[in-house]
């Protein structure tokens, strides 16, 4: 019976996302009802001792990356490099290749620090003229925008500045270029598979004679105010952030160590603030370097940027916060729900498999999809269960890297169920239902989670980190 009431907290809010209904609402009466069924009386308790300190502990440690990254991003849009690393892209490529070019765009703007709620919006106004132009259905855009910015480059790659890349740092004292070479082999997998299967469907679609569509939602409007970028300047700042991270790491950790002791008066001697650097330098490192990437963007970018930098940078904080809010609300509801006694049969369950990596895979996977946040489920699982997760590796001799490449490859797996923030935001985005699109996103899903038993194959195979 207590499992029963997991999964059925879990199908309510998936069925919720599914229709349309805001999960910022309706996960915490998700959580709360299952607590109710459990025990009326911890209700109370529970909400404001669990589901809110999870949900503000969140907001506390990430969401300046959210808040940051979405100012990066749109200030990006805004000055016009957006649309200059299109050009270029499609430059290059040429029109008739129109789903390689959005996907390379979305895992530029996002490998270079854009949020990748941010990059929905700055990259579906491109994605739709070019699927128009090219007579390609326009539902499938979700499902490229996805591979491209929800994929390789969120948690794969080797120093994406993503958050899901970054909260593993925490936990086994690594950092964003962990496990590289083991990176590099689940970006290509990934890319090569995705795409081949996008490709399948367009296929499919031109010989059923189906093209873009009409009467769509959402349609963005044809609109080119901006003066022209070099795409060499548009990308610096996406190659500051990338290459800021890096140093601003070394730097952190060289200047701190382990711990920085701070008093900024007398009498704050007796009890100063303490910060474990270890555990906050990544994310540290993230928001130096997006700050750098927003200087540039408006310095590089001020002809374009000064007219709408006011009402630019509104839109981008208020993203963040839709943003911030969807994911923290459903690491509240993670919480809750790993603390029903239905979670333990689950918890059983997934300790039981013996192989310390498939292990870790799978449990930050299905928490994952729990929780509907990569994000979300990757802290929980890693909140509960790392030392568990570094006693099997260290006794199995698995570098602490790979345990850091696994979680954060195997939180972007199943966590893009129907309830996840991103897939809400990017179908809102682009006008269209899950039921038009949501079949690609989640195909997309499964190559994702294949990726990451890939790697460890690759590991167990070669030894390669």
């Amino acid at each position: 019976m207590n499992l029963v009431i997991c999964l059925a907290a879990l199908v309510f809010l998936m069925a919720i996302a599914y229709r349309g209904f805001s999960v910022i609402l309706f996960a915490p009466v998700a959580a709360m009802g299952a607590v109710l069924v459990t025990d009326p009386a911890a209700v109370p308790p529970i909400f404001s001792g669990l589901f809110m300190e999870k949900m503000v502990g969140f907001l506390k440690l990430y969401f300046p990356v959210f808040l940051l990254g979405a100012v990066f991003g749109k200030l990006v849009e805004i000055s016009g490099f957006a649309r200059s690393i299109v050009g270029a892209v499609t430059g290059v490529l040429g029109k008739g290749r129109s789903i390689i070019a959005i996907v390379l765009v979305g895992a530029i703007l996002t490998y270079g620090g854009v949020s990748l709620f941010v990059a929905v919006f700055a990259v579906y106004p491109f994605a739709a003229e070019l699927f128009r132009q090219s007579r390609i259905p326009k539902r499938l855009i979700p499902g490229t925008i996805a591979l491209g910015a929800f994929t390789f480059t969120m948690d794969t790659l080797p120093g994406t500045p993503q958050i899901q890349n970054i909260i593993p740092a925490a936990f086994f004292k690594t950092d964003a270029y962990a496990a590289p070479w083991l990176g590099v082999i689940g970006a290509v997998f990934i890319f090569v598979l995705g795409v081949a299967y996008l490709e399948w469907r367009r296929r499919r679609a031109a010989a059923a004679g189906e093209g873009y569509g009409e009467g769509h939602a959402n349609e963005p409007e044809a609109r080119d105010d901006t003066a022209p970028v070099h795409p060499a300047i548009a990308l610096l700042p996406l190659l500051i952030v990338g290459i800021g991270n890096r140093l601003l790491l070394t730097a952190i950790n060289a200047f701190y160590g382990a711990e920085a002791k701070v008093a900024l008066t007398p009498e704050m001697a007796a009890n100063p603030v303490i910060v474990p650097v270890k555990t906050v330098a990544a994310i540290w490192a993230v928001e130096g370097a997006l700050i750098l990437g927003i200087l540039a963007t408006v310095i590089l970018g001020f002809r374009n940027v000064r007219a709408r930098f006011s009402d630019g940078t509104k839109a981008a904080v208020a993203g963040s916060l839709l943003a911030g809010m969807n994911t923290a609300t459903e690491y509240g509801f993670g919480a809750v729900i790993a603390a029903l006694p239905g979670f333990k049969a689950i918890s059983d369950a997934l300790s039981a498999i013996p192989n310390p990596l498939v292990n870790e895979a799978v449990t930050v996977t299905v928490l994952a999809g729990v929780t509907g946040s990569a994000s979300g489920g990757l802290s929980i699982a890693l909140g509960a269960l790392a030392d568990r997760f570094v006693q099997g590796a260290q006794a199995a001799g698995i570098p602490l890297e790979v345990l850091h490449r696994v979680a954060s490859m195997a939180s972007g797996g199943m966590d893009t169920l129907p309830h996840n923030g991103a897939v809400i935001t990017l179908l809102a985005v682009t006008g269209l239902t899950h039921r038009q699109s949501y079949g690609d996103i989640f195909a997309i899903t499964l190559i994702k989670t294949a990726a990451v038993f890939v790697v460890i194959a690759v590991y167990y195979a070669t030894g390669i980190v």
